[in-house]
């Protein structure tokens, strides 16, 4: 995952990290918290109409954008599952056991065609849709939806309850993963230049204020698709 110490949206971030919640950026607990910090720099708005969104806008899924002859969703399976097995090669991912899931602590195993597994937009994009998306070209909300930053292999179950809520509306029932999962979502606001709710701000503070050392994840990809990406 990835967190970008700079505002510009057109800034070129590249690397990732396995889950999101081990590389890390900025400052730790000596420094006062760099998710904290940058959850509080966040623009305050309130959210937008959600006329208009449509999961098209930001291109087909799972676009290989990081051009690696891997579709997205295989990439994030890789990284965050163990013992990978794949049908052809080293891309297509067959088998595959996410162990002490994120959002619910269980171990949960993934077999392709009958997948107990999801690849999560840590920032939903609906959500990323109210809150300033509607307003970009098709290269950047293509670039959101594959970015490694904003992608989490996580328990399918778990995840449908989410929805597309933000911080303000849902957190993992996995207690221990919040803080990295509210620096994550901070990660994604602060390099897309997305807005937050004045309630989700206070809901993202109060998580980290729990964990004044969480650092912002590193890591990611550039905030533009390739020019032959294209969306609806």
């Amino acid at each position: 995952m990835c967190a970008v110490t700079v505002a510009g949206c057109e800034e070129e971030i590249t690397g990732s990290d396995p889950g999101g919640a081990g590389a890390t950026a900025g400052g730790g607990a000596g420094s006062g918290g760099a998710a904290l910090a940058a959850a509080e720099a966040l623009t305050v708005k309130g959210r937008a109409p959600k006329t208009g969104y449509d999961r098209e806008k930001f291109g087909s899924a799972w676009a290989d954008t990081d051009s690696n002859d891997c579709g997205t969703r295989d990439d994030i399976l890789k990284r965050d599952l163990d013992e990978v097995r794949f049908s052809d090669g080293t891309c297509k991912v067959s088998y595959g056991v996410l162990e002490s899931d994120p959002y619910s602590g269980k171990d949960v195993t993934y077999r392709r065609g009958s997948s107990q597994v999801d690849i999560d937009h840590v920032v939903a994009l609906s959500d990323a849709w109210q809150k300033g998306a509607k307003y970009w070209d098709a290269s950047k909300r293509i670039a959101l939806a594959n970015d490694p930053l904003n992608l989490l292999a996580v328990d399918a179950s778990t995840n449908r309850s989410k929805g597309d809520g933000d911080t303000a509306t849902w957190l993992p029932p996995n207690k221990a993963y919040r803080c990295p999962y509210v620096a994550a979502q901070v990660a994604v606001k602060k390099k897309y230049e997305l807005w937050v709710t004045a309630a989700e701000q206070a809901a993202m503070k109060k998580v980290l204020s729990g964990c004044p050392g969480q650092k912002l994840p590193a890591g990611g990809n550039p905030t533009k698709a390739p020019e032959r990406f294209h969306a609806n």
